[in-house]
């Protein structure tokens, strides 16, 4: 099953994931892009992907570079869910997902926490 929603629907699924963010934790995200895109590339079922140094990596020398990228892969998302609700859950589970990469968390750490 496959759920149907449009580009700009999504998107606000998506901003509705950044909004389950506390305040203070967004203010510590730098030079991030968040992208949508309809499927990854090469594996079709990723349901979102960060690309980019870690905030926990970062040094002196981090300077002049091209933003960390979070993609969030809408049909992808649409074809593993079953409902709208399933959608909208399983969206803001990715954007916080990929967004505590930035933050410097492993997969692992992340599936113990429960956001796996």
């Amino acid at each position: 099953m496959s759920i149907d929603i449009s580009e700009e629907e999504f998107e606000d699924l998506v901003d509705e994931g950044l909004r389950r963010i506390p305040e203070q934790l967004l203010h510590n995200v730098n030079n991030v892009a968040i992208i949508t895109e309809d499927y990854h590339e090469f594996d079709p079922h990723i349901l979102g992907l960060y690309e980019g140094i870690a905030l926990t990596d970062r040094d002196s020398e981090y300077t002049s570079v091209l933003p960390d990228k979070i993609t969030i892969f809408r049909l992808a998302l649409c074809e593993a869910v079953d409902s709208r609700e399933e959608l909208v859950e399983q969206v803001a589970i990715t954007v916080i997902h990929e967004l505590a990469h930035h933050f410097g968390i492993d997969d692992a750490r992340l599936h113990e926490l429960g956001w796996g």
